[in-house]
């Protein structure tokens, strides 16, 4: 199920915050957690089991690490069969393919295999787990003795399927102790309709665009063709992205919880570094907390750090899906990384911000083709035309797209930076009058949802990207 669905809007989540208020206390988590369930289900009926098994695997071994906490080698045994069994599960389902697919092209043989559909949210609920059993480890958190409690920290539907990834300090409170108000069920909404109006109205026609594009050959595309297909996929993976985490945090809302914001105008960075602070915040964290700093961080030699680097970013570039071109991307930002931190890092810190800002748009841009690439030999060849060796600088389809939808990438590059906030509010801000402002801002989010409502009804391209990772 999406949140940017009419089924959602407009039956699933009425009618579960409606019995989640009238339920006492008590029985609120669990009416979350069969919700979370359903949510899950509705998609991925098969997959609920895997999820379940994550939970109770998880919630055993984190109780088995508690009870060695007197005993470190039980302990480091129990988190090391956590972490293994994690990570094979995730494996399984994410990479066997991929691997046996290599090893078909090393031996030269034809290896058959069953294609399984990859489990919605894999990614996001096993770093969830992982970050869980860690911490224990660590005598960060203490395991959760309600397996109700951690089955719904696993599986809340807000962030079950594409973020943010969440750790359990930041959640174990909230678990037993949080606010609920009105005006916290309104807080929420105005971050739900502001993500609603980023995936529905920007990033689906922005995505349309770029697959328009990209369905045609890349060698017989122009220039100006090529540069408007990857900043259309740029603007589109952002805001569906970023829409999907504002929906996220005002689901949260909703609900009593809080998350962390996860995305922070990251179109603005002014440098490769600046933006990976800024882009999917919770993701970058998490490598930072269980992969650099345990590999030495930067408390190390230049030589060792340098591979820390490379090694988080290889893992990140993986993480985000089974193919060589994801391990290139992320390979690709570990160099610049690199690059950035020891050869031109202090000479980009004295260019004027407008410099820096398109060095940066223009290496992201680049590391976008990667992205979206089916192939390695793909993205060379979108490269290529991208500097003119394909179909020439411009042509009629380039002119045409920009004739057209000059206004939509005027919006989104308002609403990349915080220029567009700063025009929302100065518009619900217009009267002194706190009445006539409190009634000027409604009816803007009421007309941003309903439009929202509108494109979705009448266009049939409605993907959540980071659903496949």
């Amino acid at each position: 199920m999406l949140f940017s669905s009419v089924t959602f809007l407009f039956f699933f989540l009425p009618v579960v915050l409606v019995l989640y208020y009238i339920i006492p206390a008590k029985g609120k988590n669990i009416v979350l957690l069969i919700a979370s369930l359903v949510f899950y289900a509705w998609g991925e009926p098969v997959y609920v089991a895997l999820l379940l098994l994550s939970v109770c695997l998880n919630y055993f071994c984190g109780r088995e690490i508690q009870a060695g906490e007197d005993d470190p080698r039980r302990a480091k045994r129990s988190v090391i069969f956590a972490v293994v069994a994690n990570i094979l599960i995730l494996g399984f389902f994410k990479y066997y393919g991929f691997l046996l697919d290599m090893l078909s092209e090393l031996f030269s043989a034809d290896i058959p295999y069953r294609v399984l559909p990859l489990p919605i949210g894999i990614s996001f609920y096993t770093f969830q787990a992982l970050s869980y059993v860690v911490d224990i480890y660590r005598k960060k958190v203490k395991a959760q003795n309600n397996i109700l409690s951690f089955a719904l920290y696993i599986c809340m539907f807000p962030k079950l399927i594409a973020g943010p990834v969440v750790r359990y300090a930041d959640f174990e409170q909230q678990l037993t102790e949080r606010r609920f108000s009105v005006g916290r069920i309104g807080q929420g909404s105005r971050y739900f309709i502001i993500g609603l109006a980023k995936k529905a109205i920007l990033a689906n026609t922005a995505g349309a665009i770029f697959e328009q594009i990209s369905a045609g050959p890349a060698s017989s595309m122009s220039a100006l063709t090529a540069w408007i297909g990857c900043i259309s996929f740029a603007f589109q993976i952002y805001f569906d992205f970023s829409g999907y985490s504002d929906m996220a945090v005002g689901l949260g809302k909703m609900f009593g919880f809080e998350f962390r914001k996860n995305f922070d105008y990251p179109y603005t960075a002014t440098s490769i570094a600046d933006f990976w602070r800024r882009w999917h915040i919770s993701l970058t964290n998490w490598f930072r907390e269980y992969v650099y700093i345990p590999l030495g961080g930067n408390q190390c030699s230049p030589a060792r750090n340098v591979l820390n680097i490379m090694i988080v970013w290889t893992l990140t570039g993986m993480w985000h899906g089974a193919a060589w071109n994801f391990i290139v991307w992320g390979v690709y930002y570990g160099i610049i990384l690199v690059m950035e931190k020891y050869v031109w890092g202090v000479f980009l810190d004295e260019v004027p911000k407008v410099v820096a800002r398109i060095y940066t748009g223009i290496l992201v841009l680049v590391g976008w083709v990667f992205f979206f690439s089916p192939s390695l030999g793909y993205s060379v060849r979108y490269l290529m035309a991208m500097i003119g060796a394909g179909a020439g600088l411009a042509d009629a389809q380039g002119g045409f797209l920009l004739i057209t939808h000059w206004l939509l990438y005027l919006l989104a590059v308002l609403c990349s930076g915080t220029v567009g906030i700063r025009l929302f509010r100065g518009i619900t801000g217009i009267s002194s009058n706190r009445k006539v402002r409190a009634v000027t801002e409604t009816a803007v989010y009421m007309i941003m949802f309903f439009i929202s409502v509108a494109f979705l009804v009448t266009d049939t391209y409605n993907p959540f990207l980071y659903f496949r990772f």
